[in-house]
């Protein structure tokens, strides 16, 4: 039988202060670039999740000390300067696309035979583009299947390797795939030169790997459009480092005050975050919502919402947010520019108009985007796909209608195990401070 989660819909607006756990795109940066430091660097505000349990238990493979408390929500990362120390290793990583892409390229530094691989999902996401920039850099990396060019990878490492050189690397696919070359780039021997080709999706992404490049001690070249990037050899510098909360978790409780016209604030987060996904709450103004930044917090205050025509290429991840946040507007939504969310940890777009059609609502897809209809929400089954935003997203139909159940809610645990309770205790008024193992890096209260 399949777990489920029937949501309960509020008896009014939403209200209350929450600080969801660290991102799990700035913890997995700072992972792979604080085990390549010289030095031992502390990470505060870590996320502890399925997606960043598979990039610690890789590290530990790959011969890097690493020694964490989920409760604190901190790791020390005892780096490697660049080389890895463990001369072969097997690594596991289920269904987590940061962690494959940015450990293929950390492998290319090492000594001997690697090999990455996951779930059956995993082995349908390409990930031929970064394995041909790595091979053009001087690395030796296959796909044991060529002919879809998916994991699993091999990386076949060697002592006189050397990689350097200048590399093209198509920008509409994944800004991950960049973000792993950058990232890798300043071990190489001689210097990298990163060549974008087309428009680059999701920037912010990018331009977060290199603030936090720049934090370790590493400098980048570029123009301001993104369309190059030169990297000389240098070594990261061990850091203490604050990983600031998710900001993709936190359009779940932004929207929550948008579809219960409720009064949501997000600690933790501000206009100058990491994450671009904090421009959630920018989409929800257009939507008309009225939000309010402070120098360590940004609130939502919900009002009559009206459909909007919108660019998500650099906000992605939260494209299926406001999807569900458009049922309750008072006229169609269109979302574009979203082509590249087919290869995540499902098809999100047609996963979306699946599920919303299954749900009573008009939806339709196209190539790179998706138009959403005003409607009421019917009681029905939502299938997640195994995707944890999938579920995060779609409770919040269950806010305003009854009969929603979220079909595998435990799917959640790859970025956030504890989102339903915490959900649940934000619509209730209660929650506070100290509500999960996870409460120190959560740092939950309500006002």
């Amino acid at each position: 039988m399949i777990e489920s989660r029937l949501i309960t819909p509020t008896n009014g607006p939403v209200s209350g202060t929450i600080r969801p756990p660290g991102s799990k795109s700035i913890t997995n940066r700072a992972l792979i670039i604080a085990a390549m430091a010289n030095g031992t660097s502390s990470l505060t505000g870590v996320l502890f999740s399925k997606d960043t349990e598979v990039m610690l238990e890789s590290l530990h493979r790959l011969g890097i000390a690493v020694q964490h408390d989920s409760a604190a929500g901190t790791c020390r990362v005892e780096g490697c300067g660049g080389t890895i120390p463990a001369e072969k290793a097997e690594l596991w990583l289920e269904n987590s696309g940061t962690s494959i892409r940015f450990l293929t390229s950390l492998c290319a530094l090492g000594r001997g035979p690697y090999e990455l691989d996951g779930v059956e999902r995993m082995r349908e996401r390409p990930i031929g583009d970064l394995v041909s920039a790595l091979n053009a850099l001087g690395a030796n990396v296959q796909c044991r299947d060529q002919s879809t060019q998916c994991p699993p990878v091999i990386v076949d490492s060697a002592s006189d390797n050397r990689l350097g050189g200048a590399v093209d690397i198509a920008g509409n696919l994944s800004s991950q795939f960049l973000s792993s070359l950058l990232m890798m780039a300043p071990a190489a021997d001689a210097p990298v030169t990163l060549n974008v080709e087309g428009e680059l999706v999701s920037k912010p992404y990018v331009t977060m790997t290199i603030q936090m490049m720049k934090a370790f001690g590493v400098t980048v070249s570029h123009p301001d459009d993104l369309s190059s990037f030169q990297i000389p050899p240098q070594k990261y510098v061990a850091q203490q480092y604050d990983i600031e909360p998710d900001a993709s978790a936190a359009s779940y409780f932004l929207g929550a005050a948008a579809v219960t016209g409720g009064r949501v604030t997000v600690d933790g987060l501000s206009k100058n975050a990491l994450q671009g996904d904090v421009e959630f709450a920018t989409a929800l103004e257009r939507m008309g919502c009225e939000v309010t930044w402070n120098a360590s917090s940004v609130t939502v205050t919900g009002k009559p919402l009206c459909g909007v025509d919108i660019d998500m290429n650099a906000i992605s991840d939260t494209a299926q947010t406001l999807a569900t946040v458009a049922c309750f507007a008072d006229s169609p939504t269109t979302i574009r520019n979203v082509g590249h969310m087919r290869h995540k940890e499902t098809d999100r777009i047609a996963a979306v108009v699946t599920e919303l059609r299954r749900a009573g609502i008009q939806a339709e897809e196209f190539d790179d985007g998706l138009k959403i209809f005003p409607g009421v929400p019917q009681p029905a089954e939502i299938h997640t796909y195994d995707d944890h935003r999938m579920a995060m997203s779609f409770s919040l139909l269950g806010l305003r209608a009854k009969g929603i159940c979220i079909l595998d809610p435990g799917c959640t645990s790859k970025t956030y195990p504890n989102y339903f309770d915490d959900l649940q205790q934000l619509c209730d008024g209660t929650l506070s401070g100290d509500s999960s193992d996870q409460a120190a890096a959560s740092q939950r209260s309500v006002s």
